[in-house]
């Protein structure tokens, strides 16, 4: 049994490691789990194994105290100190334990990193640690490597000398970083490498004389990861961003973007943080495209701000802005797609309180292409109140003015306002529920500009609307494929009554037709926003059950439903020919772990043809192993048929080798819409990754029309270190591209 001798030596031994300690240990937080580098698990330390604030343990096999000033300890030596801990073989104490050596397999290890040495010499009264011969592992996180020397001092920090570095396991050093000193003065949030030199697979491939990195999680300035990539539209396209840490609530991000097709682009981001906001400002600017025809400057800029003003108010700003119309098309956008027709402005200032709710907003938009104007409000102010009335009833009020403006000068312009007070009678239990309410819709519109048209100067609206909504929830245990589960059926019904009132002498101003999905059944409006206001007379009918499990997580849901016109609809953009709307439903099924099914569609009953359907099933083995086959159907959106299928798969093809790729066809044009390829290489400590992708060009002629026949095509290469840049995974891959991918289902 170990003999134990506790040394209380509160100002002499090892205060050296605490002051150290403070210099250096605080490491960044890894970007991502650190047991992804292939099971190799991080160093692991407790704060609670040390021993109080200026005491020390040691415990050996054999214990000798020579005159009270030197005290030799030999045979799985451990000293534990209130900061570290180090094992040895031997050890001396000297000058009454001020000064401490020790060999022979020696390890130390605190929360900073783990070190086994040949010897360890600490002198406590000149605050100096050094060990010789060391190799080392990060604590907290998968690095590791080598050094001929590590001195810490409390004056200086931390020197090691002939070092190496790496995310790789031991032994599978694919890559490594050697450097001739690294050093770590205290009071800095940075270190200093000199001499260092970037070696794969034992083949040094990069040199640098001298650089500064940071060795902490706080935010440093610096050059980040670059990125390089190739396609037609850009040639070979490298960004390099540089990071400015302005202040700890200011930053700037600045990415110089080189294109061989086009020039030189400048990326600026700047964001902010105070106490009750924060924002962020975007620019991008390319002088002088040498890829167009008389080489326009072209730009793109976007501005977010969120903030409280007082206790109850917030003001929200999103303001967007381009050069061209075919900008995203060409330089592409990390806010918009390529498929985006319209860049949101808006300017809102809200408030909020328990009962009533305030909300200003001035809506604009940019316009792409040879789309059609969309109307602006500028203003547009909403109020709503609710309260609750006695015991049963609750009232509500919902108001609005808004002025309609477009930047067509032949087009009609608007003033509206609008109140609609409700008054309901709600009751809810654990078994079901039941609501009738009745509510006044009552428009007033000022439009000008309605010469030569339809509408007329002042409208004004009332409509009455009443409704009746019950629903009903039985549960039941049962067993499903050998499965207990829990089942739910849900039956709801509802009666709803709209009057009518000729609106043609309206506007559109923010009103289009909505597509239905079985939710959408029991809305009872077909519209957004107010300008029209279908009448109704129908009753609406659906039902979901629900296949539930011990753990509460749907395996299998579905919906249907559909609205029984009682009376047809008179108002002109609402008129329906059938007695009937089409039959919806909705299927999500988790057939066992591996197979999922989503599927929504809607069918005319009286002729038995599908309106809207879309399907997707997708078999997922694990992470890394998924099939999913999807198909996108609307027999009339805006007048045009959708009808497409897609295939996206991700599957490893040998050992540390990864493919993904994703194909989506027009079957109604018989043609491709999207082809995405990628293939990844992945070790433990560093990955590389090959995309190629074809997609829709869609750009925009000088008459504003859009192409719909010109493909674009790019590649790009990527190489990833773990641990010192991007920690991008496969997943990644799965998200880039025209369509990305998306789960097939919406289960819980």
């Amino acid at each position: 049994m170990k003999n134990t001798c506790a040394l209380l030596v509160c100002a002499t031994l090892l205060p050296v490691v605490a002051s150290a300690q403070d210099t250096t240990v605080s490491q960044p937080a890894p970007a991502i789990d650190p047991m992804a580098f292939c099971g190799v698990e991080p160093v692991a330390f407790s704060s609670k194994q040390l021993m109080q604030k200026g005491h020390i343990k040691v415990e050996a096999n054999r214990t000798e105290i020579i005159e009270n000033k030197v005290a030799l300890f030999s045979g799985n030596v451990d000293i534990t100190s209130d900061a570290a801990v180090i094992s040895a073989s031997q050890a001396q104490v000297n000058s009454g334990g001020k000064d401490l050596i020790a060999k022979g397999d020696v390890t130390y290890q605190d929360e900073s990193l783990k070190v086994q040495s040949d010897t360890v010499s600490l002198r406590s009264e000149e605050e100096r640690l050094e060990m010789t011969n060391t190799k080392y592992q990060l604590t907290g996180f998968v690095g590791q490597g080598a050094a001929k020397d590590i001195l810490l001092d409390t004056n200086t920090g931390i020197v090691l000398k002939e070092v190496s570095f790496t995310t790789c396991p031991q032994g599978s050093e694919d890559w490594l970083i050697r450097a001739s000193e690294i050093s770590l003065e205290k009071g800095t949030a940075w270190g200093q490498a000199k001499h260092t030199r970037f070696y794969i697979a034992d083949v040094p491939v990069f040199y640098l004389p001298y650089f500064a990195f940071p060795v902490s999680n706080e935010r440093q300035t610096g050059l980040l990861f670059p990125e390089l990539t190739s396609s037609s539209r850009t040639g070979v396209d490298y960004t390099q961003p540089f990071y400015w840490n302005i202040a700890p609530n200011y930053d700037m991000t600045i990415s110089p973007r080189l294109m061989t097709r086009r020039g030189l682009q400048l990326n600026t981001e700047f964001r902010y943080l105070t106490e009750k906001s924060e924002g962020m400002a975007y620019v991008e600017y390319l002088p002088s495209d040498s890829d167009i025809s008389g080489n326009p400057d072209r730009y793109f800029y976007r501005l977010e701000h969120q903030g409280l003003i007082g206790e109850n108010w917030l003001l929200n700003i999103d303001f967007n802005g381009l050069s061209d119309d075919n900008y995203l098309l060409d330089l592409g956008s990390d806010y918009y797609s390529r498929a985006d027709t319209h860049l949101y402005r808006s300017v809102g200032l809200s408030y909020y309180s328990e009962n009533l709710s305030v909300n200003v907003q001035v809506k604009d938009f940019e316009v792409l292409g040879d789309t059609a104007d969309s109307y602006r409000a500028v203003p547009q102010i909403k109020l709503n109140y609710n309260t609750a009335l006695g015991r049963y009833f609750e009232f509500s009020i919902d108001s609005e003015l808004a002025h309609f403006d477009n930047t067509l000068t032949t087009a009609p312009t608007a003033t509206r306002f609008h109140v609609a007070p409700t008054l309901a009678l709600p009751l809810r239990a654990a078994w079901g529920e039941v609501v009738a309410e009745t509510t006044l819709f009552q428009t007033v519109y000022r439009q000008d500009n309605v010469a030569g048209t339809e509408l007329e100067e002042d409208v004004e609206r009332s409509l009455g609307q009443a409704r009746l909504y019950g629903a009903l929830y039985f549960e039941r245990d049962t067993s499903w494929f050998d499965d207990e589960l829990s089942m739910t059926f849900e039956p709801k019904v509802q009666y709803l009554y709209t009057s009518y009132e000729d609106q043609t002498a309206i506007g559109l101003y923010d009103s289009t037709a909505l597509l239905t999905d079985v939710e959408g059944l029991f809305r009872g409006q077909e519209f957004t926003g107010l300008d029209r206001i279908n009448d109704n007379n129908q009753i609406t009918v659906g039902a979901t059950t629900r296949m539930l499990d011990k753990n509460n997580r749907e395996q299998f849901v579905l919906s249907v439903g559909q609205i029984f016109y009682l009376e047809d609809n008179k108002v002109i953009a609402a008129t329906k020919d059938q007695d009937r709307s089409a039959l919806a439903a909705e299927l999500d099924w988790r057939f066992d772990q591996n197979w999922y099914f989503h599927s929504d569609v809607q069918v005319t009953t009286d002729t038995d043809k599908v309106d809207l359907s879309s399907v997707g099933i997708e078999y997922r083995k694990d992470a890394s192993r998924f099939l999913q086959l999807s198909h996108r159907y609307v027999r009339n959106l805006s007048g045009e048929t959708i009808d497409q299928i897609g295939l996206s798969a991700s599957w490893p093809i040998a050992k540390n080798w990864q493919w993904v790729g994703r194909t989506y066809r027009d079957l109604e044009r018989n043609r491709s819409v999207e082809t995405y390829a990628g293939i990844q290489y992945e070790s433990c400590c560093w990955a590389v990754r090959l995309v190629a992708q074809r997609t829709l060009n869609n750009r925009f002629n000088d008459s504003g029309e859009q192409t719909t026949d010109d493909f674009d095509s790019g590649v790009s290469l990527q190489f990833i270190f773990k641990g010192i840049g991007s920690m991008a995974s496969r997943r990644s891959m799965l998200e880039d591209g025209m369509f990305g991918y998306r789960q097939p289902y919406s289960l819980n």
